[in-house]
């Protein structure tokens, strides 16, 4: 981007946050993995940005986008944090998108240029709210599994949307990984033996058996497509992980991360 770094490089020090990209589609499309409410909130430190998304306290979606994927990154403070329509920001990621959308706060700017011709967009934003902590750390990690993500897209193109909640069990014994429904149909079970050629790691120490509605992981299959490996994790409530590692155009990894919590006890009869 020589003109807009021309532009703009003896500005630096007005903006809390500074960050220059060579390819848009690499930010677009890591957002829109996540783009599953009309809100997100960015928090920028010098190792790059996080972006949040949240539904209902049941769900929650962080795109990570380290620094070095940036041409050019620089964070004023310590910290900047902020809320903005996510909405709008894809729409002007893809250029002449929606009309500006009402706010406060100091905008976040974007200068996009093509073939010398330099469009700047001004996108209101708004102070951010709390975000939730699902306060799911590893040493409280249970059982975690590293699938290629073909495998779980086939599954979840197979699934029975007619049920309400996808079961997952995770076992040292059989059935290892298994993903369940009850439909309209009645049940169904896919099972991925620890062995399987699609399964990268496998660490499972008890056996835990969890129900997640599956409006709440539908979102999630957005960052799926995009995925060449997914980590499944659960922990010692049975609060569910699901991290996507996304391997953009530029060859470049990027982390995209679902938490999702359980939705309802099991019947015995059924675990």
């Amino acid at each position: 981007m020589p003109l807009l770094t021309q532009q703009i490089q003896d500005e630096d020090d007005q903006y809390s946050l500074v960050a220059s990209l060579d390819n848009v589609r690499n930010l677009s499309t890591i957002l829109k993995a996540i783009h599953f409410r009309e809100h997100a909130t960015c928090f920028a430190t010098k190792n790059g940005i996080k972006v949040t998304v949240e539904n209902a306290k049941c769900v929650q979606a962080n795109a990570f986008i380290q620094a070095g994927i940036f041409q050019e990154f620089k964070v004023q403070e310590e910290s900047v944090t902020f809320r903005i329509n996510l909405t709008v920001l894809l729409d002007c990621l893809s250029i002449f998108g929606s009309s500006p959308m009402p706010g406060y706060g100091y905008p976040l700017m974007l200068f996009l240029e093509e073939g010398g011709v330099v469009t700047v967009c001004k996108i209101n934003t708004q102070e951010p709210e709390e975000t939730l902590d699902f306060d799911f750390c590893s040493t409280n990690v249970i059982n975690k599994i590293i699938l290629q993500s073909e495998g779980l897209r086939e599954a979840f193109s197979e699934l029975d949307m007619t049920s309400e909640v996808l079961q997952i069990t995770m076992s040292p014994d059989k059935p290892y990984f298994r993903l369940s429904t009850f439909g309209n149909a009645g049940s169904s079970h896919l099972d991925y033996p620890k062995d399987s050629d699609l399964m990268e790691a496998f660490h499972c120490n008890q056996t835990q058996v969890n129900r997640y509605k599956i409006s709440l992981l539908k979102p999630s299959t957005k960052a799926l497509v995009l995925s060449c490996k997914v980590s499944i994790r659960t922990d010692n409530r049975g609060f569910l992980s699901l991290q996507y590692m996304i391997r953009n155009e530029d060859g470049q990894i990027c982390f995209v991360e679902y938490y999702c919590c359980p939705d309802e006890e099991v019947p015995e009869s059924e675990s």
